[in-house]
């Protein structure tokens, strides 16, 4: 399994969209190289995802060489390393950087996680999500100025963090606890029916756009 260390490609979702439609890489080393749940991968295949995602070359891009593709392509088991030439250096410190465009959904994402995964510390959460404790705590106090439009939401599905960070958080904080680990249900008998959801939720989508594109 490829480290959770390595630095991840700038558009995840948008890169996995490429390498499944271009190369014959398994769904597992997709998902390693991208930083995804291997169903999040399955889904894009699969063309069930909510929104169709526009491909993102990371050859092009710098961030991955034709000569590594070709060396995963021939082993299953190999996983993919980022091109670390074009890559900036990750901070080591401090909160993480977050786009501007998906800063207003970090208070979406830590009320997700206060609800769901009460054991995670203020300061894991600020790491994770790259906000300061005072906000985390404005937010469980419900004194945050925007507390009236703030939903719980998860920060996976927000792009502000990976599912793989995610759960590292969660078993890091389980383990600390003493208690076990939360178990991906997706993996077991909720596999076939979360499918089922992601194609229903695309093809209402596209349902939505073509009855846009119609002439009055």
């Amino acid at each position: 399994m490829a480290s959770t260390s390595q630095p991840l490609p700038l558009m995840p979702h948008a890169t996995a969209t490429w390498l499944v439609e271009n190369t014959s890489l398994t769904f597992q080393q997709i998902a390693d190289f991208c930083g995804l749940h291997v169903l999040e991968v399955q889904a894009i295949a699969d063309e069930t995802t909510a929104t169709r995602l526009t491909p993102r070359d990371p050859v092009r891009a710098g961030e991955l060489t034709m000569e590594e593709i070709e060396k995963a392509q021939a082993d299953p088991a190999y996983r993919m390393r980022i091109n670390p030439g074009p890559m900036p250096q990750r901070r080591t410190s401090g909160p993480r950087y977050t786009p501007v465009a998906k800063r207003q959904d970090k208070p979406d994402g830590i009320a997700w996680i206060l609800k769901h995964h009460p054991e995670i510390s203020d300061a894991q959460i600020a790491k994770l999500i790259g906000t300061t404790k005072a906000t985390i705590a404005a937010i469980r106090n419900r004194e945050h100025w925007n507390m009236a439009n703030i939903v719980p939401k998860d920060p996976v599905t927000l792009g502000l963090c990976s599912q793989r960070e995610l759960d590292a958080l969660v078993a890091e904080a389980a383990r600390k606890a003493g208690t076990p680990a939360p178990v991906d249900e997706r993996l077991g008998a909720d596999r076939e029916a979360m499918l089922a959801k992601l194609k229903a939720e695309r093809e209402a989508a596209r349902r939505v756009a073509d009855a846009a594109d119609e002439p009055a």
